[in-house]
């Protein structure tokens, strides 16, 4: 092979494009590129002292596209001092940088004739400034970064297999107190090209989690973590407040407390959206919502209860989550069975509880005049409400069993009994009263005793006596019997 520096230069361009496609990498979310050479369509505008040393020359990658890089090969010559000087890079946020090189290096031992001019090395510092210098250079205001050798270095043997091994070395910087810096890479005689540079600094991206917003966040340059606070995503409240961590490897950690999506809401894809129609949610929370129960509807977007369908009711007591009910329908089977003045009540529960488990039994009893019927109904009869002196056993309303025994009635008088199947929601609807009826006629029945005795005369052997008539005769009273004792 020519030794030739001329020679070994004009090699490394054309292949160049043999190891492009290796760097085509997907940046990390967390990474914010600050330069990347390889990115650039025209000339970096780089500068290199002197002008032999270091040369900018143009690429293509695997899809053609144009690239630019750099490269030196003064390896036949002793005491190198070639400097690559980048642009101007303003730092933004970031106190740490990272420095990521792409390069390939020639293996000095694949050179003939230049043992001890030819180094495997190059080194990286940088310049901080508030300011673009423009042009002006001086090395010795810039600060050794480190000493960049090749994991992989190619042979003549790999120029002929078109071969040509790239290394990549990433670097930290920092901190970082102006608000740029220049980078710079100094040849001492090494036979290398620079396929990219790329300066870079991490953040934590802005996420959600929990609910909660937290937006990017650059770490400091320190071991310390950063707490961020974040903020509930619309239509959702705090439980507990949200935070974060962001560590100086741009990651998130530790996240603490979270965000609860309003009534009407549910958790979708790290936000609170509406619950569909046909779907409710009332309470704060992440849990889902809630298809409508039985006998109800929604037909909005983001309802926090749903609807009853017509004639169905909710108690007020009952939860969003019950079905839509309707009072109960008539008892049925109702059998009295009459004593006297007395009768005992029996019904059977209605066919149609309309969907509730609080049922209940009012009877409501009526005195009637005239001529009743052999049905239920209570024939042509004219009723008022019964007197307060008729006693029910247990009692006339609320009652949770199926049978009421009603006693103090008038003897030979016909009643009417109503008997009213409730439930939670039968006050809402007055007009869909479901009730039995039947009509009775009590019998005879003894009258009420003799309670004001007058002593009218009396004699050495005999006395007068009247009274007034039973307030109930309970029909015709044929006759008295007086019972007396000697004392």
């Amino acid at each position: 092979m020519d030794c030739n520096p001329r020679s070994l230069l004009f090699i490394l361009p054309l292949l160049l494009s043999c190891v492009i496609s290796t760097c085509a990498v997907i940046y990390a979310p967390n990474e914010v590129n600050l330069l990347d050479s390889k990115a650039s369509q025209g000339e970096l505008g780089w500068i290199s002292y002197p002008l032999h040393g270091w040369e900018e020359i143009s690429g293509v990658d695997e899809h053609y596209t144009p690239i630019r890089t750099f490269q030196v090969c003064n390896v036949m010559e002793y005491s190198q001092n070639n400097w690559l000087r980048t642009n101007w890079i303003a730092r933004q946020s970031a106190q740490k940088i990272y420095v990521e090189l792409k390069f390939t290096l020639r293996d000095c031992n694949s050179i003939p004739l230049v043992l001890g001019t030819c180094k495997e090395t190059f080194n990286l510092l940088y310049q901080e400034t508030d300011d673009d210098q423009g042009t002006h250079f001086r090395e010795h205001l810039y600060t050794k970064i480190d000493t960049i050798a090749a994991d992989e270095s190619f042979t003549q043997m790999d120029l002929g297999d078109r071969i040509l091994k790239l290394n990549t070395e990433v670097r930290e910087v920092g901190p970082m107190t102006k608000k740029g810096f220049y980078l710079a890479f100094q040849d001492v005689g090494a036979c290398v090209a620079l396929v990219s540079v790329r300066v870079y600094f991490k953040k934590c991206p802005n996420t959600v989690r929990n609910l909660a917003s937290f937006p990017d966040t650059v770490p400091m340059d320190s071991q310390s973590l950063v707490e961020v606070k974040g903020s509930c995503v619309n239509h959702s409240k705090e439980q507990e407040p949200p935070r974060m961590y962001c560590s100086t490897e741009g990651e998130w950690l530790v996240p603490i407390g979270k965000c609860l999506c309003n009534p009407g809401y549910e958790e979708r894809s790290n936000t609170c959206q509406m619950c569909r129609a046909g779907f409710y949610k009332s309470n704060l929370g992440n849990m889902e919502c809630s298809k409508c129960p039985p006998h109800s509807f929604s037909h909005h977007e983001g309802s926090l209860h749903c609807g009853c369908e017509k004639n169905y009711f909710r108690a007020e007591g009952d939860p969003a989550s019950m079905a839509c009910t309707r009072p109960p329908s008539a008892p049925r089977n109702v059998i009295s069975s009459i004593n006297e003045t007395s009768v005992i009540l029996d019904w059977s529960w209605p066919e149609d509880a309309g969907g509730r488990r609080d049922i209940t039994f009012n009877v409501l009893c009526k005195r009637c005049r005239g001529v009743a019927s052999n049905g239920s109904n209570g024939g042509n009869l004219r009723c008022e409400p019964c007197r307060s002196n008729v006693h029910f056993l247990p009692r006339a309303a609320g009652l949770h069993n199926t049978t009421v025994t009603v006693g103090d009635l008038l003897a030979h008088t016909n009643y009417t009994f109503e008997i009213e199947a409730l439930s939670g929601v039968s006050s809402l609807a007055p007009k869909m009263r479901q009730y039995a009826a039947v009509t009775i006629t009590t019998n005879q029945a003894a009258p009420s005793p003799v309670t004001v005795i007058r002593k009218e005369k009396t004699s050495r052997n005999s006395v007068s006596l009247s009274w007034q008539r039973p307030e109930r005769p309970n029909g015709i009273i044929l006759d008295y019997e007086i019972k007396y004792y000697e004392k």
